[in-house]
């Protein structure tokens, strides 16, 4: 049975990753590019979708603006560059998408910020708000203040975590190539290309070669491990040769890429990596929790009896109902410290226990696998 190739315009939540060579030209940013692009994310949010772009460019654009030499920069020659050029970029982007409505919001990452637990649950938190009030969040990793042992140093594999920290089902990577190739096409003219990958397998990783472009930092290396973290997140991927005005409509109608399957539904996904954790504490529930639990409702703090061991706000913790079953197992939103003060109580009045902006659910709904 042949593999079904998704279909990028019936995107539930598209994140779309865009390389430097194709925002930035030798006289600096493609503006007619650009503009495609943004009128193609403006379609694609008339038709329901999320967007999230996850941009290159900063350093291209502040590197010429600071009359910066060709060739390889230093760590702090790349900060610089970076911070006169993403507040370009990000006008540019504003500018663009202003005249379809749509509203823009710069978000800047670091690696740290999404291998931490408490930094990724601020991270995903973030980009659902964002993402519920319609708005299309600019990602770029934050190059004026990473240094090499926080970065991810290319936005192929930043794209891919983006792609898996706010549970989108497909993830586009708009380069300078069309896809996975057997071979270097440009070396090689018995390359075949492959329209579909439906495992990485080691034969599939073999094929990863180095970048091509004199701007991109990324290569089909880089690509493959991009694949392989979306694809494990329930997220598939395609990567496809992005310079035509309008790339995202290019896929749609048929241009040719390549199309990472995913492995099963993001959402399901991402439950079994909370259920696989190594629980941190324990959270006693009332009857009443449990039942709301059991009809895919977030634990409140109201539901909870007692609160056992020392975690930390983004530690799995295990939820057991009143006769010591465990019940569900997620990621706790409050410190335990903070979670045995407010147990017991009604959300509206946490505020006035702790003192502070609180969160609703001390588990939410999103970030809790149950047992059944």
């Amino acid at each position: 049975m042949a593999a079904v190739t998704p279909d990028i315009a019936r995107a539930r939540r598209l994140v779309v990753k865009i390389g430097s060579a194709l925002l930035v030209g030798d006289e600096g940013l493609r503006a007619d590019w650009l503009r495609g692009l943004c009128e193609d994310v403006a379609l694609w949010r008339q038709r329901g979708s999320d967007v999230v772009l996850v941009s290159s460019g900063s350093i291209a654009l502040g590197r010429r603006v600071l009359k910066l030499p060709s060739g390889a920069l230093t760590l702090e020659q790349s900060q610089a560059a970076a911070a006169v050029g993403q507040i370009r970029l990000a006008r540019a982007y504003e500018e663009m998408l202003a005249p379809h409505g749509v509203t823009t919001a710069q978000v800047l990452v670091t690696l740290e910020d999404t291998e931490n637990r408490r930094r990724y649950l601020n991270s995903r938190a973030t980009m659902e708000t964002l993402l519920g009030l319609g708005v299309v969040p600019i990602v770029n990793e934050n190059d004026t203040v990473a240094t090499d042992e926080i970065r991810y140093g290319d936005n192929d594999r930043l794209a891919a975590q983006i792609a898996v920290t706010c549970g989108a089902d497909q993830l586009a990577l708009l380069s300078d190539v069309d896809g996975l190739y057997t071979a270097n096409p440009k070396t090689d003219p018995s390359a075949r290309h492959l329209p579909v990958v439906e495992a990485l397998t080691p034969e599939i990783e073999a094929m990863g070669g180095d970048p091509v472009s004199g701007l991109s930092k990324g290569g089909m290396k880089t690509k493959l491990m991009a694949a392989r973290t979306a694809v494990s997140g329930g997220c598939a991927m395609a990567i496809a040769e992005g310079s035509v005005l309008r790339p995202l409509s290019a896929v749609a109608d048929g241009a040719r890429v390549t199309w990472f399957l995913a492995e099963g539904d993001p959402q399901v996904s991402r439950k079994r990596w909370i259920a696989a954790m190594k629980p941190r504490g324990e959270l006693i529930v009332d009857e009443g929790a449990a039942r709301a639990l059991a009809d895919g409702r977030s634990l409140l703090p109201a539901g909870v009896r007692q609160v056992k061991g020392v975690f930390h706000r983004g530690d799995p913790v295990l939820i057991r109902g009143p006769q010591g079953a465990a019940l569900a197992q997620g990621l706790a939103r409050y410190d335990s410290t903070d979670a045995v003060q407010i147990a017991g109580k009604r959300s509206e009045d946490i505020a006035a226990i702790l003192g502070e902006q609180v969160r609703a659910a001390l588990v939410h709904r999103d970030d809790m696998a149950v047992n059944r």
